[in-house]
């Protein structure tokens, strides 16, 4: 397969698969705007919930008794949790301490887990080129962790939001790698893109309500109410976790894989520019040097 960004590439493609970025984009940043105001467990939990309110009346059928859905739950089970409860829960924790650009610059290292994921556990081989761009992104992740001062990396001295956003990050790999691995049965939710998605969040709800179970029983949970609380938590709901995974998976369809998986890495670069625009947070040489190294490793890893 054809791994470069195409001639072929479609004008409607390209700006569909930009729209999914910068919504990630903005989500990180609002999330860093908003957590005085509200714990990130809880943030979660109504994302999601109001996500699922919205995509109700699109997919009500998958949720029916007769639904193929109930006979493949474990799978969503695994999905829901790994996406809105696990990764979700762990970037707006990340971004209690750690900044929107550190976050999503961090995350783009995901590509490299799947690499080391498909071949750990699905057996997938993995090609010199691919070892080589593999360390080529790690070594831009290090230099976000390290603030573009390598000899803190001996001190070993994180933010503890750069940790929770790799935690994130393995998680996400593995999700995607079951992305790609559906199973017969699911195919008629997989054709709707609001019931695959509404699928997920049932199980996905399940696991957030836990979490914010946790927050406020063991820690100072915080929920300031508002209307930037109110206006945020619409924002996310609606951009993040509606639109950016229908624009998403609309260009994936008409781009294919290969040539949309280059267009996730615009999300650091959103963030740099938003994050500069609302939170005073201009980025920095290394976050540029980092996103280059991030950007290459994974464009050099892709090919075949």
């Amino acid at each position: 397969m054809n791994t470069r960004l195409t001639p072929s590439l479609s004008l409607k493609a390209s700006v569909l698969l930009t729209i999914a970025p910068i919504m990630w984009a903005g989500n990180a940043v609002v999330g860093r705007m908003i957590h005085p105001l509200i714990s990130p467990m809880t943030l979660n939990l109504l994302r999601w919930v109001l996500a699922f309110l919205i995509l109700l009346p699109l997919a009500r059928w998958v949720l029916r008794r007769g639904s193929p859905l109930w006979g493949q739950w474990k799978q969503f089970a695994i999905l829901g949790t790994l996406s809105m409860a696990s990764y979700n829960g762990l970037l707006y924790l990340a971004l209690t301490t750690s900044t929107p650009m550190n976050v999503t610059l961090v995350g783009a290292s995901t590509p490299v887990w799947m690499l080391l994921i498909g071949r750990v556990f699905f057996g997938t081989p993995v090609s010199h080129r691919q070892l080589v761009g593999a360390f080529l992104s790690i070594g831009g992740v290090l230099l976000v962790l390290c603030r573009g001062q390598w000899l803190l990396l001996l001190q070993l001295q994180w933010v503890m939001g750069d940790v929770y956003m790799l935690l994130a990050s393995f998680g996400w790999a593995y999700y995607s790698w079951m992305l790609a691995h559906p199973t017969p049965e699911s195919a008629p939710i997989r054709a709707d893109w609001a019931a695959f998605l509404l699928g997920q969040m049932v199980f996905g709800l399940v696991g957030a309500l836990a979490c914010s179970t946790v927050e406020w029983t063991l820690t100072d949970a915080t929920l300031v109410l508002g209307w930037p609380l109110v206006a945020a938590l619409l924002f996310i709901a609606v951009g993040p976790a509606v639109i950016a995974y229908r624009s998403w998976g609309a260009g994936v369809a008409l781009a294919g894989p290969a040539a949309a998986g280059f267009f996730i890495n615009l999300t650091p670069l959103f963030a740099a520019v938003l994050s500069s625009a609302f939170l005073g947070e201009p980025p920095e040489l290394f976050h540029i040097a980092s996103f280059v190294m991030i950007v290459f490793g994974i464009v050099l890893s892709s090919k075949r």
